[in-house]
């Protein structure tokens, strides 16, 4: 039988980096489960360079569990490596390469699992899906859940396998990315009043946002279950300028937030805008009529709280024997997934401190406590 640590060699390998195809990996994961017998779907982005892999086993009929992790890893550019990031090295007890922990180290769990389900006498389905561009917004699962809202045998709980060190986690904050261009106009910086200052008013918008997010903060609005245990706003990026003795005509920065599931992204986003449009767009145009101000959405997910109480918590609960339930920082697809009606908890090996760095790795250790757990699930499955 094929190890979670065989498999998981055989899936660093694939240079999986979102800019990349992850299209060998999926024929990779295809080619496996055709040959163990299972029916396998691929749902390709319009470019076809890419594709979701859908599989189900297990008695006919709706419910039952899925386990979902996504194929991409972040690039690893500019970061110093000990050793080969796409190829797995072993090193007292800890399994190095892109990916290990986030989060090819649960797919391999999943996959090594496969033979072990299709042996038991399931009562109810099980799925199974690996996604793409999850590091880059959430974008291939998308187009899974629009295929899965067409047909009624929709999973009753999603499992995540996201790094959590296998400790049981039900929510996480959600994210909108935007992009703000203020387009203004140039001068001589001697005659600074002809011309419209786009830096100086995308600070004004910068300020705005640092208000709100201050306003965010207050105790009144923070929710304890999460760290920081408020949305959080913040501007990443900015760009503006050619001169000193020009007055800048352009200036764009991204800005992003991160909200409790309780609060609405595009809120704080609508508001930046009214600002603009309402309050400096007139002041602008009054000194040049070509002046603007654009918002342009760059990526976003909702966030995700599952109810203690629910059979998804139930459930993830005695799978790690533990009601210890927690939040984490990162986002996950499992918004998307609870939105779709698809209840979901995160539980995976590894953990999130190793992953997006050089030299991510997974312990042995880790890798066999999922096998455990999934094998539980098998059991819990048959009752």
């Amino acid at each position: 039988m094929v190890t979670s640590r065989t498999l998981l060699a055989q899936l660093v390998a694939f240079d999986t980096t979102s800019r990349e195809s992850n299209l060998a990996l999926i024929d990779f994961v295809w080619r496996y489960l055709t040959d163990l017998g299972v029916n396998c779907e691929l749902i390709h982005n319009a470019e076809r360079s890419k594709a979701n892999l859908y599989a189900r086993l297990g008695p006919a009929g709706k419910g039952g569990v899925m386990l979902s992790g996504h194929s991409d890893v972040v690039p690893v550019d500019g970061q110093t490596w000990s050793v080969p990031p796409f190829a797995l090295t072993e090193r007292d007890g800890k399994l190095y390469g892109r990916g290990t922990a986030d989060m090819k180290g649960f797919i391999a769990c999943m996959l090594a699992a496969v033979p072990h389900f299709l042996a038991q006498p399931l009562t109810q389905p099980l799925h199974l899906a690996i996604s793409y561009d999850e590091e880059v917004g959430c974008l291939g699962v998308r187009t899974l859940l629009e295929a899965l809202a067409q047909r009624p045998e929709k999973p009753d709980i999603c499992l995540i396998g996201e790094p959590t060190e296998l400790q049981p986690v039900l929510g996480h904050k959600g994210k909108l990315g935007m992009r703000c261009e203020v387009q203004g106009a140039a001068c001589h910086s001697a005659y600074a009043p002809q011309g419209v200052n786009a830096i100086e008013y995308a600070a004004k918008l910068i300020h705005r946002l640092t208000e709100i997010g201050e306003r965010l903060a207050a105790p009144e609005n923070q929710d304890a279950r999460f760290d920081p245990p408020y949305t959080t706003v913040q501007t990443g990026v900015i760009q503006g300028g050619r001169a000193l003795n020009i007055v800048p005509a352009e200036c764009c920065f991204d800005f992003e937030v991160r909200t409790l599931p309780k609060d609405d992204a595009q809120q704080v986003a609508d508001e930046l805008e009214h600002y603009a449009q309402h309050d400096l767009l007139p002041r602008m145009q009054a000194v040049n009529r070509d002046t603007s101000v654009r918002f342009t959405p760059i990526s976003g997910y909702p966030g995700l709280y599952t109810d203690v109480h629910s059979p998804a918590a139930r459930l993830v609960a005695h799978l790690t024997g533990s009601d210890r339930f927690s939040t984490v920082a990162f986002g996950t697809e499992g918004g998307l997934f609870h939105q779709a009606g698809i209840p979901s908890v995160i539980c995976g090996p590894g953990s999130m401190a190793q992953g997006h760095k050089p030299d991510e790795f997974i312990s042995l250790e880790q890798l066999s406590a999922c096998d455990a757990m999934l094998r539980r699930l098998a059991e819990w499955m048959c009752l």
